[in-house]
């Protein structure tokens, strides 16, 4: 009833619509259903043996996960992995099941406190829903929808919004906003505070809604796909190292096959995990990093700003020769006359390494320098100045 109650599928579709985006379900919610009774139930499924469905969400009986131990490993855990293998039969190991993620009742559960003293508080029983929902996404490599996440959130930071029905148990409109916005999250990978549709609710009901799903639920999407087959990277990590390092904080990166770097800049893509460039021009460049898996790819784009004006090649030190280049562990300085103070700076200017170096023959070492572009800076006694770029290999 989680599910039916103020018709749930219906709300995330409305909600996709305002975002540009199109939803199509097929619901089997009969009240207080158990993943027992669905997995013989001939509706149920008949809706799995259709096969490819982007997403197959289900959602065990409000109560049953937060039971003791012996209690969900027998009544439940088998029946998630049984509805999870059916799905996975008609769709293939990459089809995507996804655990609904319910809250705990507002006070507690008052009908099985006495026998199980964890459910008699609404933060005891919660945790359990909580922690045996992402048990069961672990154990089937299979997608969560937090919703008891955003629900905690609300009830943390907004308790004046009312989530619950007078039943201490059920969604009020606020309530089935709050899930309808973590499966749009899930389902579409994109940011709920961009959706205009607020239902029924106010502006600002609404928004803190909103920001709590993109809390709870866009800012740690790789957390709840965490367990799936698929590839996912939450942002591209971009470090000052010479070159331009490019990192990515891929979830799982188990499921990742290959990756492939674009620049943005015309150059040749990479396809290495870490990927160094160096750009010819300072200006804004998209950089976009695709992930590829056994179950599918994405894609996911940053914008950098590039300045690369600031270093130009100097040389008014005559007689001075700098070998070899590009170097491995070390450069040669030769030809000097007098003594020199260096510095190794990177693209934006930032000294890496200082020194100096005597008249005669010098070697500097670059163990310590990641691979990439930089400029030797030499002065001299003299005020003498020579600039040049070396690369580390």
């Amino acid at each position: 009833s989680y599910v039916t109650v103020n018709n749930l599928p219906d709300v995330i579709s409305k909600i996709a619509a305002a975002g540009g985006d199109s939803l199509y379900y097929q619901v089997n919610a009969p009240g207080a259903y158990t993943f027992q009774q669905h997995s013989t139930d001939p509706t149920t499924l008949g809706l799995i043996a259709q096969g490819n469905w982007d997403f197959v969400v289900l959602q065990e009986q409000s109560q049953r996960p937060a039971f003791e131990d012996a209690q969900v490993a027998a009544e439940v855990y088998p029946y998630a992995r049984k509805l999870d293998s059916l799905v996975k039969a008609s769709s293939g190991e990459c089809a995507r099941v996804m655990f609904y993620m319910t809250w705990g009742r507002k006070n507690g559960d008052a009908s099985n406190c006495a026998v199980w003293p964890p459910v008699c508080t609404y933060e005891g029983m919660d945790s359990l829903l909580q922690l045996r929902y992402t048990n069961m996404a672990d154990s089937n490599n299979a997608f969560i929808s937090p919703v008891a996440k955003v629900w905690r959130n609300l009830r943390d930071n907004a308790p004046g919004i009312e989530l619950y029905q007078v039943d201490e148990s059920h969604p009020t409109a606020a309530g089935t906003y709050a899930a309808a916005m973590s499966f749009y999250t899930m389902f579409f990978d994109k940011k709920p505070t961009a959706i205009p549709y607020n239902y029924t609710l106010s502006s600002a009901t609404a928004n803190t809604i909103k920001a709590a799903a993109y809390t709870e639920v866009y800012n740690l999407r790789g957390q709840w796909k965490q367990y799936s087959l698929w590839p996912h990277v939450d942002s591209i990590i971009t470090t000052n190292e010479g070159g331009l390092t490019f990192r990515n904080d891929a979830i799982s990166p188990q499921n990742v096959i290959s990756y492939e770097w674009n620049f943005g800049d015309g150059s040749p893509l990479s396809y290495q995990a870490v990927a160094t460039h160096t750009y010819a021009d300072s200006g804004s460049y998209t950089v976009c990093l695709t992930v590829h898996g056994f179950c599918g790819s994405m894609t996911i784009c940053q914008q950098i700003s590039v300045n690369v004006t600031g270093i130009n090649e100097q040389n008014l030190i005559p007689g001075i020769a700098v070998y070899p280049n590009p170097a491995d562990d070390y450069i040669r300085v030769d030809g000097l006359k007098e003594k020199a103070a260096y510095a190794i700076c990177d693209i934006s200017g930032a000294r890496i390494q200082t020194g100096s170096v005597t008249p005669g023959s010098n070697s500097i070492g670059l163990r310590n320098l990641a691979a990439g572009l930089y400029f030797l800076h030499l002065n001299n006694d003299k005020g003498q100045t020579l600039i040049t770029k070396i690369v580390r290999q």
